[in-house]
């Protein structure tokens, strides 16, 4: 409000060199505040003379410059956008070779905060020759340099299998898989995240991911003591598992699915979330697959989730995970019911008390869990309760089941009566002539007809 801005542009033209870092820097802090004083920088024709000033100054002023550019362009697109045109791509790049770490580590996190935003700006960073030098940069001793070179080829990676392809295509994936042993957590959580954004494009990506022999070495990051770590490794082995049968495969032989497991027991909240999804993705694939998560004992932990966490989507996400274990066969579906889910899964859905797009998409996912479960179930005992309580939408999936096993099994049929459900059954209204009816008549002619009067 000072008139700042303008005082400090000539000052980048000082003679003296502490002058111009200092006056740098200023700027730099400004811009990083907030995105209308990053647009002041950008107005007052700032830019085109850092940039000048890039290629002949000495790594003070260089970093500064960088800072400045970092925090100009981590706003907007529009404002990356200013970065691109005044040319400052390739001078960023000139930088990545400086034999300084300091002006290469400046340099890369301008260029990732750049490249974050979408796949044009991502494209620009590409075409400015960034690429070999970030993998290059990853390969240096200095782990701040690593960190911030592996989290600038995620931002470039995350866009589209294209941009993915050409960090490959640089020899990233060999150089990223060999520092996931690495002791430094955030240096890891950047390495797995990376790989993860090189992983989730297409089957081709994620199989040259899994050629880089990041398993069984993987999992021992889903152990870390660091959250962060934990849940972007989860998140790598999401992100390959959902592709096809035979990556899944290839996780729960590694003894995967079980490591999974175990680190959804052992946190809480959204660290959860990618462990979760994947074990719904894996169970989605087979029967076999699904098995080998009944086998391993997930079950119990996704119902834990159902129960303990208080965020919808976590509990959205668990409800998919069960629908996809329990929707194959009878046996699967017995033993998510046996778990005593099916209650829990109908109170989230009749709970309307929870936020209204939340309630739409956790209710969707829900209903949908439910639906899968009960259409293949034929544990009765799981779904009398639920006799009582059900919306006439999951109740005609529900007297379905019965229609379909009490015919067939004597036992059930004496249970059923002295348990009351005959008697419920008698008092649900529904439409002539509808599905559900026809399920009632079906049950009803099971008994003689006074026991049904």
């Amino acid at each position: 409000n000072s008139g700042v801005m303008s005082l400090l542009r000539p000052l980048l033209l000082d003679v003296v060199p502490t002058i111009q870092q200092t006056a740098a820097l200023a700027l730099g802090r400004l811009a990083n505040y907030n995105d209308d004083l990053a647009e002041a920088v950008v107005k007052g024709d700032i830019l085109p003379q850092l940039v000048c000033s890039l290629s002949e100054q000495n790594r003070f002023y260089k970093k500064a410059a960088a800072f400045v550019l970092r925090a100009v362009g981590k706003h907007s697109p529009q404002l990356a956008q200013a970065i691109v045109h005044c040319g400052a791509l390739e001078m960023l790049v000139i930088c990545l070779e400086d034999f300084d770490p300091g002006v290469k580590e400046a340099a890369s996190w301008a260029l990732g905060y750049i490249a974050r935003h979408n796949s044009e700006l991502s494209q620009a960073v590409v075409d400015a020759g960034a690429v070999p030098l970030l993998v290059l940069c990853i390969q240096e001793p200095e782990i701040a340099l690593k960190r911030i070179a592996a989290s600038t080829l995620s931002d470039i990676s995350k866009h589209s299998p294209e941009l993915a392809q050409t960090v490959v295509d640089a020899g990233a994936i060999a150089h990223l898989a060999q520092m996931i042993l690495n002791p430094d957590a955030k240096l890891k959580r950047q390495v797995l995240s990376a790989l993860s954004q090189i992983a989730k494009h297409s089957v081709d990506l994620a199989e040259l991911v899994v050629e880089a022999e990041i398993f069984p070495v993987v999992l021992t990051c889903l152990k870390d003591s660091d959250e962060y770590v934990k849940k972007n490794g989860a998140t790598l082995i999401r992100e390959i598992a959902k592709h096809t049968p035979e990556l899944s495969q290839l996780i729960v032989n590694a003894g995967g699915v079980a490591a999974v497991i175990d680190c959804i027991g052992s946190c809480r909240g959204t660290v959860r979330l990618p462990g979760i999804m994947m074990l719904g993705y894996v169970a989605a694939h087979s029967e076999n697959l699904s098995m080998a998560v009944i086998v391993s004992k997930g079950i119990p932990p996704l119902c834990a989730c159902l129960i303990e966490e208080s965020e919808d989507h976590i509990k959205a996400a668990a409800a998919w995970a069960l629908g996809q274990v329990g929707r194959h066969t009878p046996e699967h579906a017995r033993a998510v019911a046996v778990a005593n889910v099916l209650p829990t899964l109908l109170a989230m859905y009749m709970d309307t008390r929870s936020s209204e797009d939340l309630q739409m998409k956790a209710s969707i996912f829900t209903k949908r869990a439910l639906k899968n479960i009960l259409q293949k179930c034929t544990y009765l005992p799981a779904l009398e309760p639920l006799l009582h309580d059900a919306p006439p939408n999951i109740m005609k999936h529900i007297v379905g089941q019965f229609s379909k096993v009490l015919p067939h099994d004597s036992k059930a049929r004496r249970l059923f009566v002295t348990t009351g459900g005959l008697k419920k059954v008698q008092e649900i209204k529904a439409e002539p002539g509808s599905l559900l009816q026809e399920y009632i008549n079906t049950i009803n002619n099971c008994y003689p007809e006074e026991i049904v009067r």
